[in-house]
């Protein structure tokens, strides 16, 4: 997908809200389209006034959740066999797949909430959800609680850079492990907070 990320930038500067989107669908989708290079362009976009932190915002999440249903439901009704046979025309690899479900049978339905901010699982957990039929209500829930603060983060950090956005797309997997770390130390702190309280 290299070879297109010319392409990809000048349709979301053409196309703004939609594009963002429909390229932020397809990368929940599994089709590995980077989210750093996504939002990390929205965040310039922003940064030089052609859209709205909120707009952009707004537009990131419906495009992610979209996407993660069409994975959610290929994994509901394909099942890992369909995965396996024909992923691989959609630039699938098995290892993503294999660590995706690995998270989902360690941790179940709340590592579709924690993997959401995790370099590849978070594309590609929809799929073992899906191979599981979790609740539907509980999957659309946890997706956008986990991709939220996600999206957000990365909108921020692209609009914070300005014209040197594209350090996003070497440091990306880094944000990634270490917003996860904050993640845990706040719901932790939070936790105890709670028990001391009881």
């Amino acid at each position: 997908m290299e070879q297109f990320t010319e392409v990809f930038l000048e349709f979301i500067n053409s196309w703004g809200y939609f594009a963002v989107a429909f390229l932020m669908a397809l990368e929940n989708a599994c089709i590995p389209i980077p989210s750093e290079l996504i939002l990390g362009f929205g965040g310039y976009l922003i940064f030089i006034g052609k859209m709205s932190f909120s707009g952009a915002l707004f537009w990131g999440m419906v495009g992610g959740l979209v996407g993660s249903l069409f994975a959610y439901y290929v994994g509901k009704y394909g099942g890992r066999p369909f995965v396996d046979q024909y992923g691989k025309y959609f630039l699938m690899k098995k290892s993503h797949v294999d660590s995706a479900q690995h998270w989902f049978d360690t941790y179940g339905i709340s590592a579709v909430f924690f993997s959401r901010m995790l370099p590849v699982i978070r594309t590609f957990i929809s799929l073992p959800a899906g191979f599981a039929g979790v609740n539907l209500y509980k999957f659309v829930f946890y997706t956008i609680l986990g991709s939220l603060p996600w999206t957000a983060l990365i909108l921020y950090i692209g609009m914070a850079l300005g014209e040197n956005w594209q350090v996003l797309r070497t440091i990306g997997h880094e944000v990634s492990i270490v917003f996860i770390i904050l993640m845990v130390i706040v719901v932790g702190i939070l936790y105890f907070r709670r028990k001391q309280k009881r």
